[in-house]
Parts: structure tokens; C-alpha cells; sequence
């Protein structure tokens, strides 16, 4: 891993951290099975490192991002697509989640579509410190709006489509996160259900940061989106002035399944971290992506 993405990795997961008692950050052993381990035979797709200091909808803001495209790529069949918040975190091939390696296996095997993958990290204050706080995270990940969906739609996918072809089908457009970028990942598909309808959200932070707690409510009281929503999360998450993380989860999977969602969760006794979504990240791509395959 080089030294900008693991600079990346150490400010997102610090930011992540560091309002929570040491018991809340921890939580049992979960362990990653087969398909999350490089497999022999299975060829391996290129991950292209990008940065991005020019938003019209971030102004002032810098930011590191990559491109994962796989083995299986053809420019004449486009992709689907998945976008993963704090990206270092969800690329890291030594962390919880390995999401490279995850892919190369699925879609290798043909239990995932082939499919772009677009990590980025959240944006810094121009002029700062790369390896410091990246301090435009909540804004962009907490906030309730469409300013982020369309910094995606604007300004990253446009430049992805540059030069990969990806689907138009909304079917086959998925966002992930964790903590914030959970939160933020649904937010997206709420606004925009046109383009992603497809969410994975790791404790995720349902809860008063900037005025999310009243998605459950929300869930309930609107017409139903065509989303697809999984959510995780553990009785050892945070519990902050901001709310209870664990019990907040809980209340938006309630809502989903009053409203009639397309949903599945994965409950726990871990923290506010990766490593019980990254156990189970394998099988929730299956789930995800579940009518993006032919059968065999």
C-alpha cells in the first residue's frame, strides 16, 4: 500500500474513532473466510490512482481517489458500477474488507457482475496537510441533500466514463460506506434513485450529526424508493450526544420493512468499525447483486 493511500486509511479511521470509548471501538474476532483471500488462478484487476482539486460543487477541496477495473473489462459491454466513501478504508488489500480482492473473486466466479469500482476518499481544505483530518467529511457525508449525489454524477463519473464504459441501468449502480459514509451512501440513492439504487451501509450513522436521525421517520411517511438497503451494525457501537448508533440502525431497518424495502441486515456484538461488515462483505455483494447475474 503506498504512502498516500495509507495516509488516507490512518485519517479516515481516525476521524472515525475518535470520539468513542475504547470499548466501543472494539468488539469480538471476525474472521475473513476464502473469498476474501487471494485465490490462485482468479487474475487480478488494476486499481488507477486519481486526485481531485477542481470541484465546482467542493470548491477549495482536494481529494484522493481510484478507479478499480477488472480483469473481466471489455470497452464493448459496459460495467455496472459501486462508489465506496472513505475509499482508502474499502481498498486497503491488508484491512477488513478488501474490496479489490472480493471482486476479483465474485466476478471471477460469476456471482457478481463485472463492475467498476470508484473509492474516494473525502475531500481536505486545499493546503493541507495530506496525512491530517480530512475535515470536509461530515459536510459532504452527514449532510441531507442532493450535494453530494451530484458531485458524484457531475464530477467523478464523468471522469470515470472518460475513459471506462459503465451502464446506464440504475439497476446496476451501487454505493457503499461506513460510519458517515454509510449514512451518506443512503442519502445518495434517496435523492437519487434514478442512478444508485443499490446500498451497503456499515454502521452507519442514522443519527443527529447533521440532522439524520429522522430518516426512519422519513422511510415510513414517504412513497416507497426502488432501493435496494443493507445495513450492519453491533450492540458495541458508538453512543454519543449524537445518538445511539446500534439503536439507530435498528430503527431504520424497522422502517424499511414497514415501507416494504428490498432489504437484509447483518446484526453483531462489534464496534463502530469495519471488521464484522468485512466478514460478511463477500455474502452481501452475493445478496446485493443477486439478479445482476446470469445463472450458471
Amino acid at each position: 500500500m503506498n504512502r498516500r493511500l495509507a495516509a488516507g486509511c490512518a485519517a479516515a479511521l481516525g476521524l472515525l474513532l475518535a470520539a468513542a470509548p475504547d470499548v466501543q471501538a472494539q468488539g469480538p474476532p471476525f474472521e475473513l473466510g476464502p473469498d476474501s483471500e487471494r485465490q490462485p488462478g482468479v487474475p487480478r484487476g488494476e486499481v488507477v490512482a486519481r486526485s481531485w482539486d477542481g470541484s465546482a460543487i467542493y470548491p477549495n477541496t482536494e481529494r484522493d481517489w481510484w478507479i478499480y477495473v477488472p480483469a473481466q473489462y471489455r470497452e464493448d459491454e459496459p460495467a455496472a458500477l459501486m462508489v465506496f466513501q472513505d475509499g482508502a478504508l474499502y481498498l486497503d488489500e491488508t484491512g477488513p474488507v478488501r474490496v479489490p480482492v472480493v471482486f476479483d473473486n465474485l466476478i471471477h466466479a460469476g456471482e457478481m457482475p463485472v463492475t467498476i469500482g470508484v473509492f474516494v476518499d473525502p475531500g481536505r481544505f486545499t493546503g493541507d496537510d495530506p496525512e491530517g483530518p480530512t475535515r470536509n467529511r461530515s459536510l459532504e457525508y452527514d449532510t441531507l441533500s442532493d450535494q453530494y449525489a451530484r458531485f458524484l454524477l457531475e464530477e467523478i463519473v464523468p471522469d470515470v466514463r472518460r475513459t471506462y464504459r459503465i451502464t446506464d441501468d440504475p439497476e446496476r449502480w451501487a454505493i457503499g460506506g461506513i460510519s458517515s459514509g454509510g449514512i451518506c451512501a443512503f442519502t445518495v440513492a434517496w435523492e437519487r434513485p434514478d442512478r444508485f439504487r443499490k446500498v451497503v451501509s456499515h454502521v452507519g450513522s442514522f443519527t443527529n450529526i447533521r440532522g439524520g436521525h429522522v430518516y426512519p421517520d422519513l422511510v415510513r411517511r414517504s412513497a416507497p424508493k426502488p432501493i435496494r438497503v443493507f445495513l450492519q451494525g453491533g450492540t458495541r457501537d458508538l453512543n454519543l450526544r449524537f445518538g445511539n448508533w446500534w439503536l439507530a440502525n435498528q430503527q431504520m431497518a424497522s422502517s424499511l420493512e414497514f415501507a416494504g424495502y428490498d432489504f437484509r441486515t447483518a446484526w453483531g456484538e462489534g464496534g463502530h468499525n469495519l471488521d464484522h461488515g468485512g466478514s460478511v462483505f463477500p455474502d452481501t455483494m452475493r445478496w446485493l447483486w443477486r439478479d445482476a447475474v446470469s445463472a450458471p
